[in-house]
């Protein structure tokens, strides 16, 4: 999978659509696996990351599978790994983006609901901790009425806001300024609001 994603900024670099020195990552759910995966498979590759409900360790993200995925539960151990034998935790490990902090080296937004059932905040919670921990820019920012994914527009509007300013400072170009962006909103900024122009705690 995220060969595939190297193969197409390596296609946009070549077509002189992107620049190589002004690439991000964007993506939620599976979309913020990978945008972990980026952060620390390739971290050269990209200028900055943001991580919307990304899972960053496969093993305690199969921990805590809702009971409503339980039909998929065998599903997943099968297509995924099995926690539950050595050979398939291994598998799980090493394909973790926890197990490859080491690599890290960009700056990183991450955004997590806390009534997430899917990808529960202790996934968003361990990446940002082992960031902090190895002094990688990390800027983390909750919603306290948010599950897998944005209900209320507030919010949403809200994590674009930051989300504009972030990338208008890692990858250049124009952004609006934060201002009211955060009118009836529930977003709170957990850690990093420093990095972010306009952000504050």
């Amino acid at each position: 999978m995220h060969d595939d994603l190297i193969d197409a900024v390596d296609w946009a670099i070549a077509q002189g659509i992107a620049d190589p020195k002004r690439v991000g990552f964007f993506g939620g759910s599976y979309g913020g696996y990978s945008a972990l995966m980026a952060a620390t498979k390739t971290p050269d590759v990209f200028a900055c990351i943001v991580d919307l409900f990304g899972i960053s360790n496969l093993v305690t993200f199969m921990a805590t599978i809702p009971p409503y995925w339980g039909p998929w539960i065998s599903v997943w151990k099968n297509r995924l790994g099995d926690p539950d034998t050595e050979a398939g935790r291994a598998f799980l490990v090493e394909r973790s983006p926890l197990t490859h902090i080491d690599r890290a080296i960009k700056p990183i937004l991450i955004a997590q609901g806390l009534r997430d059932v899917r990808v529960v905040a202790a996934e968003s919670e361990q990446m940002v901790n082992a960031l902090k921990q190895r002094g990688i820019p990390v800027t983390y920012v909750t919603f306290a009425d948010e599950g897998h994914g944005f209900v209320r527009p507030e919010n949403r509007l809200a994590f674009y806001g930051v989300t504009e300013a972030f990338l208008a400072k890692h990858l250049g170009g124009r952004c609006q300024p934060i201002g009211n962006d955060f009118a009836g909103s529930s977003l709170k900024v957990e850690t990093g609001a420093e990095l972010v122009p306009g952000l504050r705690g």
